[in-house]
């Protein structure tokens, strides 16, 4: 009995000792812990009690009990002597090194955008741009879309003012362009459209990379050729496409223009959905009546047209399921690029 309270008064005297010396909260932390902590000196001692006969327990224990109390009262008189730390923001230490901001990159869509340019660039053709709020003439009736026209109805346009709308495409840009230059004419017109369409493969705002080739004898061969290479450039050597009869206003003949899938080369699979396929872009011969919007003589010159739906173009290439990650802002996507 007597052992067991002598290393009782010891833990104590210790304790108190330490707690006399300690100059901040630091010591103070580590004496609390050293004496009554989970495994302290003096929690140790308590929880010995219960080897002790029962009739020597209660003394032993209210010994313990008081040796805690004592220890813990002089652990909080300790801490309210300690002088009081200032409650105003921290001071300025202009000698630390500035924190470097996050570095940013190039969105997805964007980059893809400038893929496209970069490739058909290489194959002759310049970039020319125009307004995004266009007139429907050179939305629509310069396109050959007369007011009657169906092809309209495909648009599902979002007009802001009388005769004013958000450019369904790209396309306008070509006239305008034709409009101040002669032929030849080599040019892509990459910008943001607009539809009334939101679904997983669509949104109301997407990016076009739309192309246009005049002067003189193009033929249809042209087109495939440049096609041909582009996608053999922005996909992978030795890409394979193919046409398919289609319609546009703009063009005649037209086509739909498919290449093979790049998850498995052709052979078919569920995102092809085993037809080895997947759709790319528009595309067609520049119909003559085009031409007499902008004053070209069709006897002279021919030329082709195409369009690439950017935002379709990098879900292709870099494996995106689903059009609205392009678009909702989260940086865990994002920064995969």
């Amino acid at each position: 009995m007597s052992d067991v309270l002598q290393k009782i008064e010891d833990a104590k005297r210790d304790a108190l000792e330490a707690l006399a010396g300690a100059c901040d909260l630091g010591v103070l932390e580590k004496v609390r812990i050293e004496f009554l902590g989970t495994r302290g000196r003096l929690t140790e001692l308590a929880r010995s009690l219960g080897s002790l006969p029962p009739a020597e327990r209660p003394a032993a224990g209210q010994a313990a009990n008081r040796a805690k109390a004592e220890v813990a009262g002089a652990h909080k008189a300790a801490l309210g002597s300690l002088p009081s730390k200032k409650t105003g923001p921290p001071a300025l230490d202009v000698t630390l090194p500035g924190r470097a901001p996050g570095r940013g990159h190039e969105h997805v869509v964007g980059r893809t955008m400038d893929e496209i340019c970069q490739c058909f660039a290489k194959l002759g053709f310049s970039i020319a741009l125009g307004p995004e709020v266009e007139t429907d003439y050179y939305n629509f009736e310069a396109l050959n879309f007369p007011a009657d026209h169906p092809a309209r109805d495909m648009q599902d346009t979002l007009f802001v003012g009388d005769k004013l709308l958000l450019r369904t495409h790209t396309s306008p840009v070509q006239i305008r362009t034709m409009e101040k230059n002669r032929p030849p004419v080599w040019i892509v017109a990459p910008g943001k459209t607009y539809r009334r369409d939101d679904d997983v493969t669509h949104s109301p705002m997407f990016c076009q990379v739309e192309g246009l080739a005049v002067d003189k004898g193009i033929t249809m061969a042209d087109l495939k050729g440049v096609l041909t290479a582009f996608a053999a450039d922005f996909f992978s050597p030795g890409t394979k496409i193919r046409l398919r009869p289609s319609f546009f206003p703009f063009t005649e003949p037209s086509a739909e223009v498919d290449i093979a899938c790049v998850l498995c080369g052709g052979r078919g699979c569920r995102l092809c959905k085993e037809t080895g396929w997947l759709e790319l872009l528009g595309s067609g011969m520049v119909d003559p009546a085009l031409y007499g919007f902008v004053g070209y003589d069709p006897s002279e010159v021919s030329g082709f047209a195409f369009g690439i739906g950017v935002d379709r173009a990098a879900m292709l290439k870099y494996g995106i399921s689903n059009i609205r990650h392009l678009y909702e802002g989260d940086l865990r996507f994002l920064r995969q690029f």
